[in-house]
């Protein structure tokens, strides 16, 4: 999408104020109940358009004869006059042509990463490779990999990893971590183990904390913890130590797993050493667990806990406690911590909105919802695509699906990052709309843009078939899943 971007200049207001109480009441807001249907329709992005410029072109000058007293190569002595040079403004025009051409490219490429453009990047790097200037970078490589990885994209990663050592570029250990990252990502484990044993065969390129870390968290994410203490015992077996960032991944997971005993097992084992005692994250990765499954008296014990151990809130940590309380309709609070940020001089961030207008979006509180989000542009705070997802399902949620439109063209505008979440979001919305015509629009949308369709983007649209008894719908969408299924699984194989 090629979209003008738009500039966030308002003045900034705060959230209504209120002490800091320790044990409020839980305060409650009946989420309004949407009326259907309407028509929606997602609109492709305007073209930018530029302003014409009105400065001043400067003409040169043409002297008349007699006019300038100068010298001239006429009135020099025909032994010092220089012979003209031919094509010399031929070959100066070309070389800035060049100049102007890598630059361009180059910034063109920087700027699809940026804004995590895969597809772009891919392209505009297959435009550079053509020019003669051209060389193969590690880091450009890198941004790429990674990029390829966040956008559910690791057979694509592996291929231009193939390509970068064809170029002549010399793996690194940190290159090798990103390509098993881009498989970790899609959680794919096999692949991910695939590459960590080439990388244990490969001299100069031996594994290291991150990329056992790495991996540690895509078996967190599966919850397949036999295979985590096996990864434990190879890293002791090469002199790995885990650090603290690999324990807080495992607490993670044992906590989402609901294994308590486990995560305090690790949390002991973590105060009791020397090397890798807990920090402000493995506060954030406790509140949290606990936040998240809404056991509200849970994480404000273990926030006391940290706070005994000496351990300091950071921004992240109040995030956390804001969106565990937006979640269970806490709304005092949740305003509550917000005010006590503001008190100690932490910063709101994007995050910190995106958790109030989350909040307020699944109890369908549209109003308190687009106030928070305009306070939040007036502020000049970037939204992000989170942003959007969660306006999209708020206003869905009130059955405002103008609006649900409205926040789409803005997204646009502000060209924010399309992913499978944004698009999900939209899908539903359409869902509730019953506009089913729209829905299967959005949906081929999502496949031109070649977005990964995940197992929310299926069901959502199963459901939606299933209330108007669509079931040859649903049958050629099942078949069409276990399609997408079994050519990932071929397309994904590790390559030569």
């Amino acid at each position: 999408m090629d979209m003008a971007s738009v500039s966030l200049t308002f003045s900034s207001s705060s959230i209504v104020p209120s002490p800091i109480p320790q044990h409020n009441k839980t305060t409650h807001n009946n989420p309004r109940k949407p009326h259907l249907p309407i028509f929606y329709a997602v609109s492709s992005s305007p073209s930018k358009t530029a302003s014409a410029s009105n400065s001043s072109v400067v003409k040169k000058k043409h002297w008349k004869q007699g006019e300038f007293p100068g010298v001239s190569e006429t009135s020099l002595p025909s032994s010092t006059r220089r012979k003209p040079i031919k094509n010399v403004k031929k070959k100066l025009d070309r070389k800035n042509n060049a100049k102007a051409w890598a630059n361009t490219v180059t910034e063109a490429l920087s700027e699809c990463i940026d804004k995590k453009q895969w597809l772009q990047a891919l392209e505009t790097l297959d435009m550079l490779r053509e020019q003669s200037f051209y060389q193969p970078r590690e880091g450009t490589y890198m941004k790429l990999i990674v990029l390829l990885g966040k956008s559910g994209q690791p057979q694509r990663a592996h291929q231009l990893f193939t390509a970068m050592i064809e170029e002549g570029c010399d793996p690194t250990p940190e290159l090798y971590t990103a390509l098993l990252a881009a498989y970790c990502r899609s959680n794919m484990i096999d692949e991910a183990l695939s590459i960590l044993d080439e990388m244990k065969n490969h001299p100069l390129c031996q594994p290291d904390v991150f990329t056992y870390s790495t991996l540690i968290k895509a078996c967190v994410d599966i919850f397949k913890f036999e295979l985590i203490e096996l990864l434990y015992e190879e890293m002791a077996q090469r002199s790995i130590m885990p650090n603290t960032v690999t324990q807080n991944i495992v607490l993670n997971g044992y906590g989402k797993a609901g294994m308590f005993d486990q995560m305090e097992k690790v949390l002991s084992g973590m105060l009791q050493s020397a090397d890798c005692k807990p920090d402000v994250w493995t506060m954030n990765t406790i509140i949290g667990v606990f936040g998240n499954m809404g056991q509200i008296d849970m994480m404000e014990k273990w926030y006391e806990k940290f706070r005994n151990f000496g351990i300091e809130p950071e921004t992240r940590t109040f995030n956390i406690l804001i969106g565990s309380y937006g979640k269970k309709r806490m709304y005092d609070k949740m305003s509550s911590v917000m005010e006590y940020m503001r008190k100690l001089q932490f910063p709101w961030t994007t995050s910190t909105y995106n958790n109030v207008i989350e909040a307020f979006a699944e109890a369908g509180d549209a109003k308190n919802m687009e106030y928070t989000f305009n306070q939040m542009r007036s502020e000049g705070m970037r939204a992000d695509t989170k942003t959007f997802c969660c306006l999209i399902k708020g206003f869905a949620n009130a059955g405002l699906f103008h609006k649900v439109i409205s926040s789409v063209q803005l997204a646009a505008k502000l060209e924010i990052p399309l992913n499978t979440a944004f698009y999900n979001a939209v899908l539903s919305a359409c869902a509730k709309a019953e506009d089913l015509m729209e829905m299967d629009r959005v949906f081929m949308r999502m496949k031109d843009t070649q977005c990964p369709l995940d197992d929310t983007t299926y069901s959502i649209m199963v459901e939606a078939y299933r209330k108007e008894g669509m079931n040859d719908k649903i049958y050629y969408l099942e078949q069409e899943k276990q399609t997408m299924i079994t050519d990932n699984k071929i397309e994904n194989q590790p390559v030569d």
